[in-house]
């Protein structure tokens, strides 16, 4: 019985780059690659806002230095912990995935900051933002994700949208001013 997965008489030489990353689904392919585009973006937002969550770690100063710098680094820990996991589910799908720098620079929609000096308060509050971002694109992912009835990626989201909805609630209550 030969079919596209069993490539046992070819050599890798015979084969195409599409045909040797192939990867067997009952989805219909259509609905897969929405998916894949949709995922391929969240996974450089999370590139791409695990960096700049580092970068503020790094850059912390200020009275509440500790608190903010260890708030920091962990929030960017979890933050990469979820990279993997969407990269992978894209190849499930039967797709490419990010590749390089450059490939992120394409897709991401974290904005990037590079400013010599942020002041703690500011750092904090563009972290809300880009959280509060993140969790909107991950919910309009998982509509995707309905629509073609992937419901292991969607469920994979689910995860990461409460993740960061925790990482938003979490830096706007640091920002706050009450007496």
């Amino acid at each position: 019985m030969a079919d596209s997965y069993h490539l046992t008489n070819l050599t890798m030489d015979a084969i195409t780059p599409v045909e040797a990353l192939d990867t067997p689904s009952d989805l219909k392919e259509k609905g897969r690659k929405k998916v894949s585009e949709a995922v391929n973006q969240l996974v450089a937002d999370s590139f791409a806002l695990y960096i700049k969550t580092k970068n503020y770690h790094w850059h912390m100063s200020g009275r509440h230095f500790r608190d903010y710098h260890l708030l920091l680094d962990e929030q960017s820990q979890q933050i990469f912990a979820t990279i993997d996991p969407l990269a992978e589910r894209v190849r499930k799908l039967g797709f490419d995935t990010i590749r390089s720098v450059g490939h992120i620079a394409q897709l991401q929609r974290v904005k990037d900051n590079d400013e010599d000096f942020v002041t703690p308060r500011d750092m904090l509050l563009d972290l809300v933002h880009e959280n509060k971002k993140m969790a909107k694109n991950m919910r309009d992912t998982h509509k995707i994700c309905d629509d073609a009835e992937d419901v292991a990626t969607a469920s994979l989201l689910e995860v990461y949208i409460d993740e960061t909805e925790r990482r938003t609630w979490f830096l706007y209550e640091t920002t706050r001013e009450i007496n």
